[in-house]
């Protein structure tokens, strides 16, 4: 059974239009060829007795194993309304399993137009039953782009060591990632004729550090399932903008009845940004529920208390929000499912710079009160591997955001906060299917209705998203995957001029081929943008036209 704190989860934070896979690079360009998109299950099964599932320890594996090639079930991950595209991530950067074969190991190297250079370092190991470790190095850039070549230009480092202990009745998970981003403010008016923009100017690095630890209760004979897992973060940029984040979240669930459950999540996050000024920022948040379970139907409700400070805002208030979920099964593979939930939705600098990198300084970084969501729909999937689900929610805001070009430097972008109510309707659909794991497609769209108090618009939010998704394994060495996606709708203004421009519809095509040449050595050549369409999604950013990459990957 799908856990129902990520069903709830799911429903709670409905998508701007795309998951993170099929989003946007910030960097000028799409950053990769394929995107792998990891959806959570819409569907849920026959609730189990327990309402966590419980982790076996890993399994040995016996003899040498070929090369393969996995296609994960292309889905959509639901998020808010709030989320903009982020930075895409490709099939390249697919999570590895706990258990890694033989030949999981690897290393990538490839380039191609605009100077671009991609390596990558991967080696899993597994030294005993229970434990389990991963480490990963990346590097990706171009060393020119759309704009005055060099101006333009992007790279992107990353480095990655998890590891898991699972033992049979607990799963001890640790994880350490430094990314290093370094790009240009391209979006500058053009200059005139003979005149040189300095480049040490224009250029932004952002450091991010950070480290995971958590822990699980898996023994199934435990009477309380828990979970705990802590974060720490740093991010630092060229500008001298600093924040330092710590989080930690519990999930418990304890079973009253073989039908019913009391369930508690429990967030804390303390956190400290210096620009300008220092911020001090904490959030607190405590939610019981209580949920009942049939084969037919199943309900949940309970309270949401949320306490949010800000030093240099005066901030500090608590808030109780209701957290109430059913959803109906009238016969096997078919829900309908109703929902009334809100929240505070937490933004730290990370967050707005994973959405919108080319933000200024010292902007303005404020949570959204998400004072209530309204939202129903239907899901299902069949044996023969189809699967939809259509959703209507009607969600009220305050201090929801949006980004803008500045009114001091139209290159960098301000956040822009509606401190009346904003209201969103949002109408989404999507339907997916799977043949014999030789093709899969997925296809979702969404329709959004903003209703502003205080501002003019809800600036660079499209209206409406499509994104369909495909991967084909053509023989047993020759796989291709694609994907395309728009967006239309898009205003931005110009505060210096009072222009007010609507943004070209986006559309985008990506390829890419995998072709296996040994049982160690495989080939591979992605085309982005295979429209050529320098569009923008930010204005005065235009992105990369057609562009490509290819190179060779050794297995090991």
């Amino acid at each position: 059974m799908i856990n129902s704190n990520t069903m709830r989860f799911s429903l709670f934070i409905l998508t701007l239009g795309f998951s993170s896979q099929f989003a946007f690079a910030q960097k000028g360009e799409i950053e990769s060829q394929t995107y792998e998109i990891v959806k959570e299950k819409s569907i849920e099964f026959a609730p189990a007795n327990r309402v966590f599932d419980k982790v076996q320890p890993v399994q040995g594996e016996t003899g040498k194993k070929k090369v393969s090639y996995e296609f994960v079930d292309p889905e959509i991950d639901i998020s808010s309304p709030k989320l903009t595209p982020a930075v895409g991530v490709s099939s390249d950067e697919k999570d590895r399993k706990d258990k890694p074969d033989i030949l999981n190991n690897f290393v990538k190297v490839g380039g191609g137009n605009y100077g671009r250079f991609l390596g990558e370092l991967f080696v899993g190991g597994r030294p005993s039953e229970d434990l389990a470790f991963t480490a990963q190095l990346k590097h990706l850039s171009a060393a020119n782009g759309p704009v005055d070549g060099k101006n333009s230009a992007n790279a992107g480092t990353n480095m990655k060591f998890a590891g898991k202990y699972i033992r049979n009745k607990y799963k001890v998970e640790a994880a350490l990632d430094y990314d290093r981003k370094n790009y240009y403010f391209y979006g500058y008016q053009p200059q005139p004729e003979g005149v040189m923009v300095d480049r040490d100017t224009i250029r932004q690095t952002i450091n991010q550090f950070g480290v995971n630890l958590g822990f699980e209760n898996t023994d199934a004979s435990v009477l309380v399932d828990y979970s705990v897992k802590t974060s720490l973060s740093t991010l630092r940029d060229r500008y001298s903008a600093t924040e330092l984040d710590w989080g930690t979240k519990l999930t418990a669930s304890v079973p009253i009845s073989e039908t019913f459950y009391a369930l508690l999540d429990a967030d804390a996050f303390v956190s400290q940004r210096v620009d300008r000024l220092t911020y001090n920022r904490n959030l607190f948040r405590v939610k019981p529920t209580f949920k009942y379970v049939t084969d037919v139907f199943s309900v949940s409700a309970g309270m949401n208390v949320v306490n949010e400070t800000d030093s240099e805002l005066n901030i500090n208030k608590t808030k109780a929000f209701p957290a109430v979920n059913v959803d109906v099964t009238p016969f096997t593979g078919l829900h309908i499912f109703a929902g009334w939930n809100g929240d505070i939705v937490r933004n730290t600098l990370k967050s707005m710079l994973s959405e919108n990198q080319w933000l200024g300084p010292n902007v303005i970084i404020a949570n959204t009160e998400k004072t209530a969501e309204y939202s129903a729909g239907v899901k299902g999937e069949t044996s023969s591997g189809f699967n939809y689900e259509g959703k209507v929610a009607y969600t009220s805001y305050r201090n929801f955001y949006n980004f803008n070009n500045s009114l001091v430097d139209t290159s960098r972008f301000s956040i822009i906060y509606d401190s009346g109510k904003t209201k969103v309707l949002t109408i989404s659909a999507q339907a997916g299917y799977n043949f014999n794991d030789l093709f899969k497609t997925s296809l979702k769209g969404n329709f959004f209705d903003y209703s502003v108090e205080s501002v003019e618009e809800a600036w660079h939010r499209p209206d409406l998203t499509l994104n369909w998704f495909n991967a084909l394994s053509i023989s047993k060495k020759l796989f291709v995957t694609a994907d395309f996606y728009m967006l239309r709708g898009m205003k931005a203004k110009n505060f210096q001029s009072g222009v007010v421009t609507k943004l070209p519809i986006i559309t985008d095509l990506n390829l890419k081929i995998d072709y296996l040449l040994t049982r160690n050595f495989s080939a591979f050549v992605a085309i982005n943008n295979v429209l050529g369409k320098e569009y923008q999604r930010y204005q005065y950013y235009p992105q990369q036209g057609l562009n490509f990459i290819g190179g060779l990957s050794f297995s090991f």
